[in-house]
């Protein structure tokens, strides 16, 4: 069984090349890890009909939709208004999380900054956070921090919680040579296999060029004959197959 799973980026700072995403390589490979695969990313500025149409489209696609960024206690955090909107419900104030903001001390001004990030959609169920206040989850939408550190902390917290199907592995193999010298045998081989994802991955280096293949499957030993066949063309058309890898 396949479980899908989206995406969701927010934030203006991502799509202004300010700040880099480091979130959706860890993510895909974590969600792998549990036996969700990820299907499809977007990125989304910080305004309100963008994240609540992309929150709407994603989630009735996949499985799961995870979202990243905008939780936070300035005015340009509106992920939690906005999955809220999406979801037809109102914000509350989740009694848990405000009682760990108002334990530590500060000025009034900044906790009621701080109390923003105690709101969640009605309905709606925490998600742990060792480095401070939880992210929350609705449906099949999980909505979480984009500061990468906690980020991480909170898809770590649900191993476990999480439908699982299928763990994808891989298979992979470099040669030295063009992606036009085995283009049509790659595509034969792939045509006789077409639940295994064939990639082929160009490169230039100094030292010359080549392609990387590399197989996705859910079957050790489908991945194995394929990884076999490509090894086989790389030598009848010429090449020398290196790098061999399994994960």
């Amino acid at each position: 069984m396949r479980v899908s799973a989206a995406v969701l980026v927010i934030g203006n700072e991502i799509l202004s090349g300010r700040t880099q995403d480091s979130n959706l390589a860890y993510l895909a490979t974590r969600l792998n890890a549990y036996g969700i695969q990820v299907r499809e990313a977007r990125v989304v500025p910080d305004v309100e009909q963008a994240i609540v149409d992309a929150v709407n489209a994603l989630r009735e696609r996949h499985d799961y939709l995870f979202t990243t960024g905008g939780i936070g206690p300035t005015h340009d955090d509106i992920t939690a208004e906005c999955v809220a909107k999406a979801f037809g419900v109102p914000l509350v104030v989740d009694e848990e999380i405000a009682g760990m903001l108002r334990r530590r001390p500060a000025p009034p001004e900044v906790m009621q900054a701080r109390m923003r990030m105690a709101r969640i959609p009605q309905g709606g169920g925490l998600i742990r956070n060792p480095h401070g206040p939880p992210g929350f989850h609705i449906g099949n939408v999980y909505v979480m921090a984009g500061v990468p550190q906690v980020m991480r902390a909170m898809i770590d917290a649900l191993d476990g919680h999480l439908r699982r199907g299928q763990t994808i592995r891989s298979r992979s193999i470099t040669a030295n040579l063009s992606e036009g010298q085995i283009a049509r045998r790659l595509g034969e081989i792939q045509a006789g296999s077409p639940h295994i994802d064939l990639g082929s991955y160009p490169f230039y280096r100094a030292d010359g060029y080549g392609t990387t293949l590399v197989m996705r499957g859910s079957v050790d030993a489908e991945l194995d004959a394929m990884l076999e066949q490509v090894r086989r063309m790389i030598i009848e058309l010429g090449g020398r197959p290196t790098d061999e890898l399994r994960s």
